[in-house]
């Protein structure tokens, strides 16, 4: 029965690839041959070539790709290594990338930070790094997640996640992980950290969540309950490459889910689910509202969408835009505050506008939003659940600034993480503020401080520099 299958699995992965283009044919040929060599089947290679192809449909030879591809999917169900010693495989000079993830603070006020390096893509891994003076000095990386496997057939991605501090004081961490970078199933991620103030902080083994990614940070409920959000992307967008198509029964799945605990994490449950039209990533986060009602805002291909709930989060109205408020695609930030009201962290130096002046070409194509557009980077506050909006504090006016995400300290300080020019600069920043800093629209107190550096790789710097003078 092996070798019957292997004979199947090889000549596939020489007869598909004769309807392929020329630039994908070999490549994908020699990703099924692989499988085959994986598993010890090697021996049937001298005996299978192209001239002895099986009489398969093109339905057949596309369902069997399937079949393989879901199956190599599965490696990314093997939980990943949590190194604790990262150095110096994973020092600044070996970096050269670097995409936000989030920002947390513990109970004794160690600041944690997340980041994505190699890539936003098939190559990414997670790095952690901390500050025990509010951020004025960081450690190397103290933590990496990294999937990759010199084993696997191909890539297998640690991307998006977040760090969240949960009402105990536990440290946790959220991360995906996916074979490529998204392998139309792909899987969220936690693992937690009950001493994260100690000198040798300990990690609980990572426990998968269920498919998808989680972006963003928990909301835990005037009830107790904690809600995170968990994305399933659809698998003919962008990302999906030979994986397009795989695990069609998670369809109905698809799109902006919230999962529950009544357990403080102990376990989660599937709660509620919505489909936003035009939906890239979603990258959604919810807030409660003073009535009870949720909120939430979700990434989009025209620019943020919003939907209710008035049900804890179970279902959801129908998706609008958001009246007053314009953001181009990119992620965004939103918070309730201690104080009662609403923060948001958008593109645009007013609430209603973003940057639009240079449109710019992504593959001969010009882009669907321009290369300014994440830019100013502002945050604003409402007092009416998100009706109005006051402020618009600029945090970072610079292009190439994105993907916010931030806390409020118990002295009420606000702290916003963010990326800049993730491919070349590789930077990652914070800036500290207070809300009377937002509706004046400038840094009133001596402790508010903005583009603070928390990394910069160093990798080819100084190439890259000389490149970028030319």
């Amino acid at each position: 029965m092996q070798i019957k299958t292997a004979a199947v699995l090889v000549s596939l992965a020489l007869t598909s690839s004769l309807s392929r283009p020329a630039h994908l044919a070999s490549s994908f040929a020699i990703m099924l041959a692989n499988v085959a060599l994986s598993v010890g089947w090697f021996f049937l290679l001298p005996s299978l070539l192209p001239g002895q192809a099986l009489d398969l449909s093109p339905e057949q030879v596309r369902a069997f790709e399937m079949r393989v591809m879901e199956k190599i999917a599965d490696l990314a169900l093997i939980p990943p290594r949590l190194n604790t010693s990262p150095l110096p495989r994973y020092d600044y000079d070996q970096l050269d990338y670097g995409m936000n993830i989030g920002i947390a603070r513990t109970p004794g006020g160690r600041l944690w930070a997340a980041w994505v390096g190699g890539e936003d893509g098939p190559k990414g891994y997670f790095v952690l790094a901390s500050s025990d003076d509010d951020g004025a000095t960081w450690s190397k990386p103290r933590l990496v997640i990294d999937g990759q496997s010199k084993n696997l057939p191909m890539y297998r991605s640690i991307l998006v996640g977040n760090l969240w501090t949960d009402p105990q004081g536990r440290l946790w961490i959220f991360f995906s992980q996916s074979m490529m970078q998204f392998d139309g199933r792909a899987g969220s991620w936690a693992a937690v950290c009950s001493n994260p103030d100690d000198a040798q902080p300990v990690w609980s083994a990572p426990r998968r969540i269920w498919h998808g990614f989680t972006l963003n940070k928990p909301t835990v409920l005037s009830t107790g309950e904690w809600l995170l959000p968990v994305s399933l992307h659809p698998t003919f967008g962008h990302g999906t490459g030979p994986f397009m198509g795989a695990f069609p029964e998670l369809d109905i799945y698809r799109g902006a889910n919230l999962f529950a605990s009544v357990d403080q994490g102990a376990t989660w449950k599937r709660h509620g689910h919505i489909q936003f039209p035009n939906a890239t990533w979603d990258e959604h986060m919810t807030v409660e509202r003073k009535d009870g009602t949720l909120w939430m805002l979700a990434r989009a291909k025209t620019g943020l969408m919003q939907s209710t709930s008035t049900d804890r989060g179970r279902t959801w109205a129908t998706p609008t835009e958001p009246a007053g408020i314009r953001h181009p695609v990119s992620r965004f930030h939103l918070r309730r505050l201690a104080s009662g009201r609403i923060l948001l962290v958008k593109h645009g130096d007013t609430i209603d506008t973003f940057d639009t002046s240079a449109p710019h070409e992504v593959g001969g194509q010009v882009s669907t939003y321009p290369k300014t557009a994440r830019s100013k980077l502002t945050a604003w506050l409402s007092d009416d659940d998100g009706s109005t909006w006051k402020g618009g504090l600029m945090l970072d006016e610079r292009t190439g600034v994105s993907y916010p995400d931030g806390f409020q300290a118990p002295d009420g300080a606000i702290y916003i993480s963010y990326d800049r020019n993730r491919d070349t600069d590789g930077e990652i920043l914070f800036a500290k503020f207070t809300e009377e800093d937002v509706l004046a629209r400038a840094l009133l107190s001596s402790k508010s401080r903005t583009k603070v550096l928390i990394s910069r790789p160093m990798k080819n710097r100084e190439t890259r520099e000389k490149s970028e003078k030319r």
